[in-house]
């Protein structure tokens, strides 16, 4: 290979690091704004994506008013009664608070030594396991890396280290991209 065509593949190489996430990243984000768009049959491009975000604004608002939270209460004890709706319901509900809701979950980075010679990252999801009479164990969400699940076990404290001045953000991209992302140093 020629000097010339070597720098040329390598130009192609390094365009193609930039352009494939870009494009894949605008191209998820289209399908996504497209699926929510068309949730309503509006003729109008782009209306139907405000009057579901405005849907769900004011149905969040609705649950918030004292007036009517016990009808949202209602509806959700009527949902934990039917046996498949529960499991999905508040199994998709608990992962969505997670992320989103008043108790967030992976907000607490640690380090879990698995052996003398390997350890693994990891959030924190339940440190108080007393429940079911294991107050020695807590409970570490493994994400998988390049994946959108993961594993949670039940390790004991000891074997845990919280990550101090670490962004859970950061910890969560390095994991899920296999190690490949910055981990970003503490910000002082």
């Amino acid at each position: 290979m020629s000097f010339t065509s070597k720098r040329l593949l390598n130009y192609f190489l390094k365009g193609l690091l930039f352009v494939a996430p870009l494009a894949l990243t605008i191209y998820i984000i289209f399908l996504i704004i497209q699926f929510l768009d068309n949730l309503l049959p509006v003729p109008i491009p782009g209306l139907g994506i405000l009057i579901v975000f405005a849907l769900i604004t004011f149905i969040g608002y609705l649950a918030n008013i004292f007036i009517t939270r016990p009808v949202f209460d209602l509806v959700e004890k009527w949902l934990f009664k039917i046996p498949l709706v529960n499991i999905l319901y508040t199994s998709i509900k608990d992962l969505m608070s997670a992320f989103v809701g008043d108790k967030k979950k992976f907000n607490t980075p640690v380090i879990v030594k698995l052996s003398d010679n390997m350890s693994r990252l990891g959030f924190i999801t339940q440190d108080d396991l007393s429940v079911i009479g294991e107050e020695a164990l807590v409970a570490i969400y493994f994400p998988h890396s390049y994946n959108f699940s993961g594993n949670c076990f039940l390790v004991p404290k000891e074997n845990v280290r919280i990550l101090k001045g670490v962004n859970s953000t950061d910890v969560m991209k390095f994991i899920v991209s296999g190690g490949v992302s910055e981990l970003n140093p503490p910000k002082i």
